[in-house]
């Protein structure tokens, strides 16, 4: 059996089984999906956290929800012609106070939607840090990049057998809440499942959150994003059960069409909400043009740099600088001023036309 007929054979399986569950709603069809993504046109911006957060819980916590810093970087973003911004939650912020939670989230709705610009909420997340708690955050750690990002739910999934009833009740809440609010453009129910060599020990959460978000029954797709082809069981899960086709690319512009081609065959909409790495040739002059000539939405991770010192690169750390030469990501410093004027000139001349 080729590769490819197996694909579609494994996802027409998917699909089905997930279709048979009662009171689960039927994955879009790529009709819906298409008629669906019109309505946008083309949508770009970041992966977004406040400068002055850490991570999830230090941007969702009512003791350091920063709308001042929320409200001044979403305003330069509007300025070079941002439309969408990707943002992380973390179901302790919602444990900790679920109603306060709730009410950050709208206000930060409402921020944005005052700067033109939608919205990606995340719910889970096996990137960075294995634990967390509430209260304060670390401090972050000098050129180490993401040193205070955490997971969720993390290794506490492993250890504690009630907390996929609360991880449940956390998803039906917040995606209940804001099932059809119109600030929203989709739901990214998992990032980069399978990462810090977790593999398939992420297949029952992500098969799960898939169910729970069908069955809130949103007016806004669902969707996980492609990031390995290493990690080929839960890429299968992810194709056959996203109602949009979401992806994270950091290569250079040859390596990323090649991925773009394997996509399309889905005939769905396709988002990438990861891209920009200046240091591995994924830049915005490079990359970007092409996800606008291919209708791709461009989500980009950083704006503004500082808490999570992602201008520093993954696997480079430099903590006897405040600044490395050529910064990863982000686009402005905190002041406002661009770490490259004459890569926000090249952005704005693609948003603008």
């Amino acid at each position: 059996m080729g590769k490819r007929l197996f694909l579609i054979i494994f996802a027409a399986i998917m699909i089905s089984a997930c279709n048979n569950q009662p009171g689960v709603r039927d994955v879009w069809t790529k009709e819906q999906a298409n008629e669906w993504y019109k309505q946008w046109g083309w949508l770009r911006g970041c992966d977004f956290i406040p400068s002055t957060a850490i991570n999830q819980l230090e941007m969702w916590q009512a003791e350091t929800f920063d709308a001042a810093t929320i409200e001044r970087e979403l305003g330069w973003a509007e300025d070079i012609g941002m439309n969408c911004m990707r943002v992380y939650l973390h179901h302790v912020a919602w444990v900790a106070d679920k109603e306060g939670f709730k009410k950050r989230i709208n206000e930060y709705l409402t921020i944005a939607a005052k700067h033109r610009i939608s919205t990606i909420f995340v719910f889970f997340d096996d990137c960075w840090n294995p634990t967390y708690a509430v209260g304060k955050q670390p401090e972050p750690k000098s050129g180490i990049h993401n040193s205070g990002w955490v997971r969720d739910p993390g290794e506490l999934i492993f250890q504690d057998s009630t907390l996929i009833g609360v991880l449940e009740d956390y998803v039906n809440d917040v995606m209940g809440a804001f099932k059809d609010d119109k600030r929203i453009v989709l739901w990214d129910l998992y990032n980069e499942p399978g990462n810090n060599n977790k593999g398939d020990k992420s297949l029952p959460l992500l098969q799960k959150v898939f169910t729970w978000g069908r069955k809130v029954n949103p007016s806004q797709p669902l969707s996980v994003g492609i990031w390995s082809p290493a990690l080929k069981n839960l890429n299968q899960v992810q194709l056959a059960n996203s109602d949009v086709i979401t992806y994270h690319d950091y290569h250079s512009l040859e390596d990323h069409l090649k991925a773009i081609d394997s996509l399309k065959q889905y005939g769905r909409p396709l988002i990438c909400t990861e891209y920009m790495a200046r240091t591995r040739n994924s830049t915005f002059q490079t990359v970007m043009p092409m996800l606008k000539a291919e209708n791709i939405g461009a989500i980009n991770w950083g704006l503004v740099a500082g808490k999570t010192n992602t201008i520093f690169a993954w696997d480079a750390p430099m903590p006897d600088i405040a600044e490395p030469p050529i910064w990863f990501h982000d686009i402005f410093r905190q002041n406002g001023t661009p770490y490259s004027q004459e890569e926000v000139v090249f952005i704005k001349s693609l948003t603008s036309e």
